[in-house]
């Protein structure tokens, strides 16, 4: 990613038909709540299971949206409130990890997620 035409951010994760959703929520948490690269690798995720898996054996569960239960009960009664069918899933337990390294206030950072566990951290 690119701030102001100069390198800024490379962040990405594991994850097949779900890794676009994953990466999408640490960006968004960057650059639209303002946070710092490691709390973003950590945010809850969701993803939905609608369509086909890329994946053998191709499973789909149509309208489900699954959230990891840190999103908290609030939100998933608002989800469901909405007509949301929702799959509540343990904290940090969907996928592996969203890496992300960057530039911030003249120091190059690193974040990496606890998903998986077996992700970590550098920039030098």
């Amino acid at each position: 990613m690119l701030r102001d035409g100069a390198p800024y951010l490379a962040f990405g994760t594991p994850g097949g038909d779900r890794q676009d959703v994953w990466t999408l929520e640490s960006f968004l948490a960057i650059t639209e709540f303002g946070a710092d690269l490691q709390a973003a690798t950590e945010v809850p995720t969701f993803h939905s299971d609608h369509f086909s898996s890329s994946f053998t054996p191709r499973s789909r569960r149509p309208g489900v949206l699954v959230v990891e239960e840190s999103v908290g009960t609030s939100a998933i009664a608002e989800l469901r409130g909405r007509g949301h069918d929702v799959s509540v899933v343990p904290a940090f337990s969907m996928g592996n990890k969203t890496c992300m390294t960057g530039w911030h206030e003249g120091f190059l950072r690193a974040g990496a997620g606890p998903r998986g566990r077996q992700a970590h951290a550098a920039a030098w």
